[in-house]
């Protein structure tokens, strides 16, 4: 780790890229991991856009332990690690498939949500929006949140199966991960596309590649230092650059 450390400290343009694997510390499942979501709830349903204009209650029922109690979730120590070291003027930008909401929790400012986010919801009728907090509300009413406005369907601003990329936010992703001379992949599987591809634009202009996941992904072979730990990497992080982050979690 002692090599990832220099490398971290001797780039000019370091980003991140995080996936679920990096809030699992903070009690929020991943994906495809052993207790990953995706063994208890059918990821074809419960994000797509389809099936969530035919039956919203699948939606709105299974996520509610993932999304709508995420106001008791805290950041961990990758989230305060990163957000100290943009502090420090290291980490550029953090690009996140995750729509927890943490990294702004822990203070990271330039957070790129690639999947959209709760924060804001939307009616699908009128177009009235509304607040993470306002959603929780009517949750705990009604089994599905409509609009008090025109008793529309309202659905949260996240990128379901089946629904484009907002261009703006892919571009900007893009432009960063081209810019940078490290990129490091925590917590992903990258296989998401368009996501799973962004490092691909910091090596092809000659940037290097780190990845932390407990889980192979297709890019390992294109790495230049892979590790399966996350919380061992930032705590060895944390120690090494005399963050003191670990003293106060």
């Amino acid at each position: 780790m002692q090599e990832l450390l220099t490398l971290i400290q001797n780039s000019t343009y370091c980003v991140i890229l995080t996936g679920a694997g990096i809030s699992t510390l903070s009690g929020i499942p991943d994906f495809r991991g052993k207790d990953g979501i995706f063994k208890k709830f059918d990821p074809d349903l419960i994000f797509s856009i389809d099936h969530f204009n035919e039956d919203p209650s699948y939606f709105y029922t299974h996520s509610r332990e993932l999304i709508y109690d995420l106001e008791r979730k805290e950041p961990n120590i990758i989230h305060k690690v990163l957000a100290e070291l943009e502090r420090r003027g290291i980490v550029k930008a953090v690009m996140t498939q995750n729509i927890d909401m943490l990294h702004q929790k822990a203070g990271s400012e330039n957070v790129i949500e690639l999947h959209g986010s709760p924060v804001k919801h939307t009616c699908l009728a009128c177009g009235k929006k509304y607040s993470f907090e306002d959603v929780v509300g009517l949750l705990e009413k009604e089994e599905v949140p409509m609009c008090n406005e025109c008793g529309g369907l309202i659905k949260p601003d996240v990128v379901f199966y089946g629904e484009m990329l907002e261009h703006d936010v892919i571009e900007k992703a893009i432009k960063e991960s081209s810019r940078a001379d490290l990129i490091i992949v925590l917590g992903s599987t990258l296989v998401v596309q368009p996501a799973a591809s962004l490092p691909l634009y910091t090596l092809d202009h000659g940037g290097e590649l780190v990845i932390v996941n407990n889980m192979p992904t297709p890019l390992d072979d294109y790495a230049i230092k892979r590790y399966d730990d996350l919380a061992e990497v930032f705590r060895y992080l944390d120690e090494e650059m005399g963050l003191g982050i670990s003293e106060h979690i």
